[in-house]
């Protein structure tokens, strides 16, 4: 039985289901208004393109924080192992880091998206570019992978929500997740300090402790600890630091009770608690005692988030409760919803390229179930 489906969007997550749809049989279309597909995974790439994650799956799925529950079953059926099968499938090898990342061996976005456009290409999928949708269901089945809000510059513009609110879809307000914090410095920090790394500090907020490193920005702070702690970040203006956590606080005291003789305060810090020129200056910049109190609870005040243009990605979307378990709108009977447009979100390292492809493969699973188009399942894309 042949069917049609139309996949609005080019990024990462329309390519996977238009693979797993025509390896089943499907004609397929993938429709989107840029001029070259999969822009943002491009840009993605330029930093390494973090595929997924090699932690054990439950701690992976604890991720997704509010929405584990949600993006499980699609996770399970399609976890971190299948993606890195897929990728070794179409020629491109990758590697753990030490941080437990997955990473192409080339670290390169470019070659593995020539390598999936040949191979969609030598499936029949047929791909327009420049082509607006406006909002029309055309094919038997469409598949909605037009991504968040974040770098509307490369194509995640947010246009389609306007169009399913029309049809009384519910969509969440989309906001920068996975975004820098706005910090009010003085003009000498900024000036002075701006692109310095915090390193091995741990970031509290809301009662939530994360460490890792950051980033001092001339807007405020941005990196791994700020991501993670993006959501508890939105509800709080305030964080503290912790700029040794490796030491505790009756270790600091030791350290800073020492004799400082002829030694500069900051040339006494930096040999006695270890702290780096930029961890002194921002003890100073907010008036923190130089106590090992004040090194290990460093309060700052969060003056808002960076904009949705330079967010990583974006929260909000389409509401959880407006799909079912398969991805497909309650309202609109035929058209499935995947990726970033849901109303889900996960910190860096691998986790949100895992929920697009996983929801993807879960909805194009799917179709081929409800148009009996595929008894068997797609070869290139293992379970």
């Amino acid at each position: 039985m042949s069917f049609s489906v139309d996949i609005i969007g080019a990024g990462p997550a329309g390519l996977m289901a238009a693979e797993v749809l025509s390896e089943g049989g499907a004609t397929v279309r993938i429709i989107d208004h840029m001029a070259s597909p999969a822009r943002k995974f491009l840009m993605a790439g330029r930093g390494g393109l973090n595929l997924t994650h090699s932690e054990p799956l439950d701690r992976f799925l604890d991720r997704y924080g509010e929405a584990r529950g949600f993006l499980e079953p699609a996770i399970r059926a399609f976890p971190p192992e299948a993606l890195i099968a897929w990728c070794n499938c179409l020629g491109i090898e990758t590697f753990v880091g030490s941080s437990g990342r997955v990473f192409p061996k080339t670290m390169k976005a470019s070659p593995l998206l020539r390598a999936w456009l040949r191979r969609l290409d030598g499936l029949g999928v047929k791909l327009e570019l420049k082509t607006e949708w406006t909002g029309d269901k055309e094919a038997d089945a469409m598949i909605l992978a037009m991504g968040g809000a974040s770098w509307p510059r490369l194509g995640s513009d947010a246009g389609w929500a306007a169009i399913l609110r029309q049809r009384g879809i519910e969509v969440k307000e989309l906001i920068p997740a996975n975004c820098g914090v706005t910090i009010d410095w003085s003009d000498f920090f900024m000036e002075r300090f701006a692109g310095e790394p915090l390193k091995r500090i741990a970031m509290t907020v809301g009662g939530r402790t994360v460490r890792g490193e950051a980033v001092v920005t001339r807007r405020g702070l941005e990196g791994g600890v700020v991501y993670a702690l993006g959501p508890h970040l939105r509800a709080t203006n305030e964080l503290a630091l912790d700029l040794r956590p490796d030491l505790s606080v009756a270790d600091l005291e030791a350290r800073l009770a020492r004799p400082k003789g002829k030694a500069s305060q900051s040339n006494f810090l930096r040999k006695a608690a270890g702290l780096s020129p930029v961890a002194i200056a921002l003890l100073r910049e907010v008036g923190a005692p130089m106590t090992a109190a004040g090194l290990k609870s460093l309060n700052l005040t969060v003056t808002g988030t960076d904009t949705l243009a330079r967010a990583i990605s974006s929260a909000g979307g389409v509401a959880l409760g407006e799909v079912d378990r398969q991805f497909e709108l309650r309202r609109w009977p035929g058209v499935f919803a995947v990726g970033e447009m849901l109303d889900w979100e996960a910190p860096t390292g691998g986790y949100l390229l895992q929920a697009c492809f996983s929801t993807a493969v879960t909805a194009a699973r799917a179709c081929l179930a409800r148009f009996q188009a595929a008894p068997g399942r797609p070869q290139s894309v293992p379970r």
